[in-house]
């Protein structure tokens, strides 16, 4: 299995923070994209990949709203370009991106048929005119120009010669969208927290979705966010995640229901994190919604303790049949040395048995 961690799209600091985390032993690194937080993540990613030569790139996640599925397949294409092949694009229905632009995740048809569209524009091949979406009150139609000649569809030209396909890992929490990214991700990203009664449903959900749709059900991969904290104080490991994994539990209770089996005092909790969510403390463990976590909670839905409680969590999570796990773990408002300490310790102590 993979261990991959996150990070923001610096365009000064992404191609050092790369190399530190390529010699460090990680697999992989991802950058968010949320266009009014940080920076842009594919110049952070042509940045990390001009400094790096194994370590994995992703988005971590950027969505279907933002930018038209030709742009973002044009720019994580790029990334591959530069990187030679390892280029991944993460993607989900949206949040802090959208939350900033006054607008919630995407709607489950427009996600789906982007992610339809986004492949397609991958493999370098076209995407009829009459399935774009842009408004004809942005944009009237080409026809209006009356050009001698125009192109006949959308296509990415300088894909269509071949090369290696970038690979789609779509961000999933509920049903509904697990069973979209069934049909159309390479990668299945679950966002359900640690439990592994959570992720074996999430995985569960997947192949009864392909099996519907007449596709193998092993044909598609699996791997998980997973909010972690490597110290050998239990409590401080609890206090460097709870920043984070408010953001990632905060997505199996977006609508108010909870997401995924859930015990009763983990429902209550998702319901408390739901009503006190103060997206201008987005991702902050001095937060009003981190202080609705409890324990019991965090010992479920993050990876916290010493390092061998920590490798031994992590390996249960193979079992399941996770192949890459995306490591989040103390964000804005906690104690940096205590994450410094905590952030060396999984480095030294964890990252080497999960290393080939």
């Amino acid at each position: 299995m993979e261990l991959w961690t996150t990070g923001v799209a610096s365009p000064r600091a992404s191609a050092r923070a790369a190399r530190q985390l390529e010699d460090a032993g990680w697999a992989g690194f991802q950058v968010v994209d949320s266009q009014n937080l940080s920076g842009d993540p594919y110049v952070a990613l042509a940045m990390a990949a001009t400094a790096t030569s194994t370590l994995g790139l992703a988005t971590g996640v950027t969505n279907t709203v933002t930018r038209h599925a030709s742009v973002t397949a044009c720019s994580i294409a790029s990334v591959q370009r530069i990187s030679n092949g390892r280029a991944f694009l993460g993607i989900g229905r949206g949040d802090s991106a959208l939350a900033h632009l006054g607008r919630g995740p995407a709607r489950l048809a427009s996600f789906e048929r982007y992610l339809r569209h986004l492949r397609i524009y991958l493999r370098g091949e076209a995407v009829p005119f009459d399935e774009i979406d842009i408004p004809t009150n942005i944009a009237p139609p080409m026809s209006e120009l009356e050009l001698a000649d125009a192109p006949p569809s959308s296509q990415i030209g300088w894909l269509s010669g071949g090369g290696p396909v970038v690979p789609i890992e779509v961000a999933a929490s509920g049903p509904r969208v697990i069973a979209i990214a069934a049909v159309h991700a390479d990668r299945i990203m679950f966002a359900l927290g640690a439990d592994a009664e959570r992720l074996a449903w999430g995985i569960a959900q997947a192949k009864e979705a392909r099996v519907k749709a007449g596709l193998d059900p092993n044909g598609i991969a699996f791997g998980a966010y997973v909010n972690a904290a490597c110290h050998e104080d239990i409590a401080i490991a609890r206090n460097l995640v709870r920043g984070s994994l408010t953001t990632f539990a905060r997505f199996n209770v977006m609508h108010g229901t909870a997401a995924g089996p859930v015990s009763d005092s983990d429902r209550a909790v998702l319901r408390d994190l739901h009503d006190s969510y103060d997206m201008r403390a987005h991702t902050r463990g001095d937060s009003r919604q981190a202080g609705v976590l409890t324990e019991s909670f965090i010992d479920r839905f993050a990876i916290v303790g010493p390092p061998a409680r920590v490798t031994e969590r992590l390996h249960g999570l193979t079992a399941l049949g996770l192949d890459k796990i995306v490591i989040t773990g103390a964000m804005r408002g906690v104690s940096e040395s205590d994450a410094a300490v905590a952030k060396q310790t999984m480095e030294k102590a964890v990252l080497p048995s999960f290393q080939s």
